[in-house]
């Protein structure tokens, strides 16, 4: 089945995304992929999207629909992974409708469903290396450098995203869980919708994501 990913910050789905390619070919559709993407393209619509982001103003849903739509048409019958997208109930909606146009009806939406605290830590703990973007987390011991700041791919410095506070993450992970709880309800109307307690480790939430991909059914309350 195709995927749309629907995870607040921090709940795993960049990780889940990378096994899924990596095991199954999936291709992974990120809508900041898309766009930075037409931006370096230097097309009329990348030269559009370029200055409404420089101007700190957010993309349309018109746009970005127009770019999931090219995108989907290249790819043809090639399984994917929507990922940043839908958001809100109106980008929801208009996403069934471009399925129906597109012929696209072999899907779930996948939730992750993370403890605030969890993900917080996930979020604040990660650095990132500046070279080559290998990820660490400095509060689980399984992700932690060999060399404390420095990346063991590379020998790099490693450093923290700048918008990671506590702060600004409780200020994306309510917004967030407020704005797409219609979408939740949405997608469980069309029986579309599997739910994934992602407090756990990523393999073990990678096998309940493979259940649903096998039989398309599993109770993961």
């Amino acid at each position: 089945m195709n995927i749309i990913f629907i995870a607040p910050p921090a709940a795993g789905k960049g990780t889940l995304s990378d096994k899924l390619v990596s095991k199954y070919d999936y291709k992974h559709l990120s809508t900041g992929d898309l766009l930075r993407a037409e931006i370096k393209k230097k097309s009329d619509l990348g030269k559009r999207i370029d200055k409404i982001i420089s101007k700190g103003e957010l993309v349309s849903d018109e746009i970005i629909t127009e770019l999931l739509k090219n995108e989907l048409q290249k790819i043809k019958k090639e399984k994917f992974i929507l990922d940043g997208y839908p958001r809100n109930i109106t980008q929801a909606k208009t996403l069934s409708k471009l399925f129906a146009e597109l012929e696209i009806s072999d899907y779930v939406a996948i939730y992750l469903d993370i403890k605030e605290e969890l993900a917080m830590k996930r979020a604040l703990g990660r650095i990132i290396c500046s070279k080559c973007g290998a990820s660490y987390n400095t509060y689980f011991e399984n992700f932690m450098p060999r060399k404390e700041g420095i990346c063991d791919k590379c020998g790099s410095e490693l450093q923290h995203r700048v918008d990671d506070t506590e702060e600004t993450f409780k200020k994306r992970f309510i917004t967030y869980i407020e704005v797409t709880s219609p979408v939740l309800d949405y997608y469980k109307e069309m029986n579309k919708l599997q739910i994934i307690d992602a407090n756990y480790e990523s393999d073990d939430v990678f096998k309940v994501v493979e259940q649903i991909l096998d039989d398309g059914n599993v109770d993961n309350k």
